[in-house]
Formats: structure tokens, sequence, C-alpha cells
């Protein structure tokens, strides 16, 4: 058993910055990260867009962003939350840029800012098409030169540890040991990431299978509006693997047309704003086509834009295209949507607090009212890095009092069973990545989801009985966590009644 001040788990943007501010904070405290694979792999890195803050206010204004982010999120955005996530952003870019993160800047010297969809001006702030690498290098640099931050790698945060109601640690299991231990602690953050993997299709890497909200759950914390998914609308069309290269949103700020094979510009038909429509509208209408055309893709069309410009702005897009074949310059890029990001999660209140005391979440595993019906582009790394801060900033109160409980925590036994077949766990989970890409996926049908709640219940119950009799391993608990959030998922879709931003539910059978 091992105790610590502090236990983050996740090791993104959101838990990062939240240990480097308390370990400067808290000199003679311990925190402790855990992380499912190595520290740099996370959600964060692979955000190529930037950051949404508010920076020119000749041009731009706290409440033109607030006005855009109101209006992507459909009715359904917490609006006091959403003020107070822009207005904030600008400090929280200043640390970052103390601690090491460099940014795209314009030949004056000013933040090069970037127009992404959804936003009525220019505010995004990047680091080529690489922002979310940048700012995880960063950060990591700065962890490992603070002598009160441990970091354990390859370690998978099995369950959260409860008492009436209070959280006290968790269970993980160390992967090269293949053991399970018990860390204690004052306070708990999750800051877990997303569910893509889920899907398959996904623009996330492997390790988004919702853990953090799935463990939340099992500990009896609030998970709402899990029925919120952003497909983004243009990730490389590829057979080859499950995960999706991602052509940022940028690329459309930049210029970029999306057109049927027959080279008609479709989203001229579904909103005036064309290609800059929002994340939700976009991905709609290039389901709608799909549907219509019989096709697999639709195409990227950057061949009108200045190449010299292109390559300086996307150069990891650029190579990607290059190496798969597409040279831009004269080919359109195949581009289909993917699941993205989770608007839902985890409900916190604006101190990042869950419903169970000593609890705290943040980044996109976490349910803040930001988001609402739809998430817009490039607010996700920002109300990671506001959150981070607010959860700080209440804990470091020195009138603050941590609520504590007796609660005496008896050492695991780890036993030796057979190890489940892993061809097993490999076909269920491809079986559930199918089922939830056809029954809970861009445009859903009330049948379909009926469909899917019934066989997710099934899958629970089977996975549940070989855990008597087996040995769990990592891809285990990752497959019941996938099957506990399409649950969530699929469940809370059937309550809405109204279809709202990311959400369209259709009461009639689905065509497939």
């Amino acid at each position: 058993m091992t105790n610590t001040n502090y236990l983050i788990i996740g090791s993104g943007v959101a838990g990062l910055t939240l240990a480097l501010r308390l370990a400067e904070q808290f000199p003679n405290k311990n925190i402790t990260i855990v992380t499912k694979a190595n520290p740099d792999e996370s959600n964060t890195k692979y955000a190529q867009g930037g950051i949404a803050i508010v920076i020119d206010k000749n041009e731009d204004s706290y409440q033109k962003h607030i006005t855009d982010t109101l209006i992507c999120g459909d009715g359904l955005c917490d609006e006091a939350v959403v003020k107070m996530v822009i207005t904030e952003g600008p400090k929280r870019l200043k640390e970052l840029i103390e601690w090491g993160a460099k940014f795209d800047k314009n030949p004056d010297g000013n933040l090069n800012l970037g127009k992404e969809g959804g936003h009525s001006e220019n505010r995004v702030v990047h680091h080529k098409d690489q922002t979310g690498y940048e700012i995880e290098r960063a950060i990591l640099r700065q962890v490992y030169q603070k002598d009160n931050i441990i970091v354990l790698d390859h370690h998978f945060a099995v369950d959260l540890i409860t008492k009436k109601n209070y959280c006290i640690g968790i269970t993980a299991l160390d992967e090269k040991t293949k053991k399970l231990q018990t860390y204690t602690s004052e306070i708990t953050i999750l800051a877990t990431g997303g569910i893509g993997h889920l899907y398959g299709h996904t623009t996330n890497p492997v390790i988004a299978t919702g853990d953090g909200i799935a463990m939340a759950y099992r500990a009896g914390a609030s998970i709402k509006e899990m029925e919120f998914i952003q497909f983004h609308p243009t990730a490389f069309y590829d057979t080859s693997t499950d995960s999706k290269f991602l052509i940022s949103e940028a690329v459309r700020g930049f210029g970029a047309y999306l057109r049927t094979k027959e080279g008609h510009r479709f989203m001229m038909d579904y909103d005036s704003r064309q290609e800059l429509a929002s994340r939700d509208i976009v991905s709609q209408s290039i389901d709608l086509e799909l549907k219509k055309s019989g096709d697999n893709y639709v195409f990227l069309d950057c061949t009108h834009l200045d190449l010299v410009a292109f390559k300086k702005h996307f150069p990891m897009i650029y190579k990607h295209c290059l190496t798969s074949g597409i040279d831009i310059a004269k080919d359109w890029i195949p581009v289909v949507p993917a699941q993205h990001y989770l608007c839902g999660g985890i409900v916190v209140d604006t101190n990042g607090k869950t419903s169970v005391t000593n609890l705290f979440a943040c980044g996109e595993c976490s349910r803040t009212g930001l988001h609402g019906a739809n998430r817009l582009a490039s607010n996700s790394l920002l109300e990671a890095l506001v959150y981070s801060g607010r959860i700080y900033e209440h804990l470091a109160n020195p009138d603050l009092k941590i609520s504590t409980t007796d609660y005496k925590i008896s050492e695991i036994k780890n036993t030796n069973k057979p190890e489940i077949d892993s061809d097993y766990l490999t076909e269920l989970k491809t079986k559930l990545q199918h089922l939830m890409r056809q029954n809970a996926g861009i445009v859903r049908y009330h049948t379909d989801l009926q469909n899917a709640k019934e066989q997710l219940l099934e899958w629970k119950k089977e996975i549940k009985m070989i855990k008597k009799t087996h040995q769990v391993s990592v891809s285990y608990y990752e497959l019941s966590n996938m099957i506990t959030i399409g649950s969530l998922i699929v469940s809370q879709s059937l309550e809405r009644e109204e279809n709202r931003g990311g959400f369209l539910k259709l009461k009639m059978t689905s065509f497939v």
C-alpha cells in the first residue's frame, strides 16, 4: 500500500498542469501521477488545432467567443461556466508560455491566430498542426524537474476506493509485474481523457477507453450527457487502421473545400457557413451525403490553396498525405467523420468537484457545462487548462479543510488463475466497436438503441462471469470499461427526447 497527498489519474494537459501547480505550491507534499501508458501518450498529444483564446481585443472580444460557444452548444451550455472559462483563458495561456510552450507568431512578433469552424473571429493559438504535442512536451519537461512529483507509467487504474461517498484512493494494476496495488490519497483527481476507442474509428489514441468515467460511475458519481458524442468531420480515410489521422479543422479554416466524388461542394446545400459550420452540422451533412451516394468517404480539396503556406502551417498533415500517396497540390484528400470528443462525462462544479467527496475531475472525462450539446473547436484544451487551474486554486486555499473518513484498507491478495483468452477479448471488442458505430453513431435510431442496450447488458453479464474464474488483464479492464461507457451512451441517448447539437435520434428503424 502506498500513500500520497494528491493522486492524479492521467497525463494529459489537465493532469500534468495540475500536478505542476500543486508541486510548486506544496513543495513538502507528494503528487503522484498514474498513467496506463507512457507519460506523453494522451489525447492532448494528438490535438492539432490549438487553444481558442481571445487575444486580439481590437478584432475579437470575450462576448464574441462566448456567443460562438453558446451557439455551438445549441442551448445546453451553462452560460456562467462559458463566461468563466473564456475570461480565464488568457491567464492560463500565459502560464503555458512561462512553462516553455512555444506558439506560432506573425512576422510582427504577435501570436498567429487561426480560425476554425463555428468561430466568428481568428482566435486559435497554435503550434503549426502539432499544438497538443508541443504543450505535452513543454509540460512534461517541467514535471520531471519536480522532486515531489512521482510518475507511475504503465499503471492501470482499476477502481476508486470509496467509503460512505468518500474517495480515499485507487487500486491499480502494475502492467509490468501484473500485480494489483493500493494507492491512498487525501485528494484524487481523474484526468483520464476520452472514450474514442469504444467506436474503433476515432481520432483518439488506443488508450482512450473511458476508464475514468467508468470508475467514477461505479463509485456512484453523477454522470451526465453521455449522448453528446462529437464526430470530427474530416479524418483521413484509411482502411488499414482503426485510429484515424485527423485532418485539422484549421485546414477548412485555411480555405479547403469539401466535395463529393463528382466535385460538388455539398456544404453549400446545408449551411450558410459552408465548410466552416460547426462540427455537428458538417459531420451530419457528410453522413447524409454518404448515405445518399453509398460511398465510403467524401473529399477535402486543397488544390487551390497556396502550397508553400500550407506546408508551413500544416507540415504533419502534408507529410501524412504524401506518405499515403496524396499530393495535396493536385489530389483531393479522402475524409470521413470519426469519433473525436465526448461532451458529457463526470459532472463537476466550477471547482472541478464531483458528487463524491475528495474526488475531482477535469479535462475530457468531465462534464463542466462548457460544451453543451456540441463542443466549439479548440475549446477542449482551453477547458482542461482552466479547470486544472480552478481545482488547484480550490486546493491551495489556506482555509480549505479536507474531509476525511476512517476506513481501513485491506491488502490486496493477488491470486493465480488462468489467463483470459486474448483472442476472445479482441473478438468481443471488435463486436462492441461495430455495435457502437452502427447503433450509436452520428445518426441514431430508437430501435437500434434498444437493441444495443439489450446486447450490452448480455456482454456485461458475460465478462462479469469470466472475472470469477480467470486472471484479469489491462485488456479485460478496458473492455469492461468500454461496455460500461457504451451502456451509459445508449441509455442516455434513449432518455433524451429532443435533438440538439451533435445528437440526432430518429424514431424510425435505420436503413442499415
